[in-house]
């Protein structure tokens, strides 16, 4: 029951994790939280009539947010054991 009690308070920790990313100094910032659910895309104006280096940014954009998940939900799970 314990166990059971720990595992629901991680989750409930993990749940509330927020993170927001950037590409290209700011051009394209993405937000996500600690299910990995996407909140939020934001585009800079001035690479959106570049396909290929828009592509690469929100790429590079999603992959640093969904690394700064996985470290920040370690971090929880670690603190909590």
């Amino acid at each position: 029951k314990q166990a059971q009690q720990m595992q629901q308070k991680m989750q409930e920790e993990i749940a509330k994790i927020r993170v927001e990313a950037t590409a290209g100094g700011g051009m394209v910032t993405v937000k996500m939280d600690g299910q990995k659910n996407v909140l939020g895309v934001t585009i800079d104006k001035e690479v959106a009539g570049d396909v290929e280096m828009l592509q690469d940014l929100v790429m590079a954009a999603f992959n640093e947010a969904l690394r700064k998940v996985e470290a920040e939900s370690q971090s929880k799970m670690s603190g909590m054991l």
